[in-house]
């Protein structure tokens, strides 16, 4: 990978743990009392959107996407803040947070094709069924 490219790389990956800090840091804040041992479990939640996938790629692909896309996120926390639900804002944030910490580790927004083919490149063992002619990027 190019110098350039990397360096490109490193910081969308800052930009994303930026976003994730300041929404741990907002949910943190929030007047909802959860027990501890609840956060991780909230935190992983959103990738049951994930079991879409045992019915079709395509039906994976959209409830995945569905989840994880910033502006689900988005629409949440503002419908929160607006209509004074916390548990809308609650959830938004921990959908941003998780959505955040997925593009860090290098997953992104699902195309129909396959699991493994994000918009950020093809993640996990390359496999013949996935045919995008697109090159994997480094993460």
């Amino acid at each position: 990978m190019s110098q350039k490219l990397n360096v490109m790389n490193n910081l969308l990956k800052a930009e994303q743990a930026m976003q994730l800090v300041l929404c741990i840091m907002a949910l943190y804040y929030q007047p909802i009392s959860i027990n501890w041992w609840l956060w991780l479990p909230l935190f992983l939640a959103p990738d049951l959107s994930m079991i879409g996938y045992l019915i079709s790629a395509r039906v994976g692909a959209t409830c995945y996407n569905a989840v994880h896309h910033k502006a689900t996120a988005g629409i949440l926390i503002m419908a929160g803040v607006a209509g004074h639900f916390p548990v809308l804002l609650f959830t938004g944030l921990l959908l941003w947070a998780h959505s955040s910490f997925d593009r860090i580790m290098g997953y992104g927004l699902k195309f129909p094709d396959s699991f493994q083919h994000t918009h950020l490149g093809i993640i996990g063992k390359k496999t013949s069924n996935v045919k995008t002619g697109v090159v994997p990027a480094a993460h």
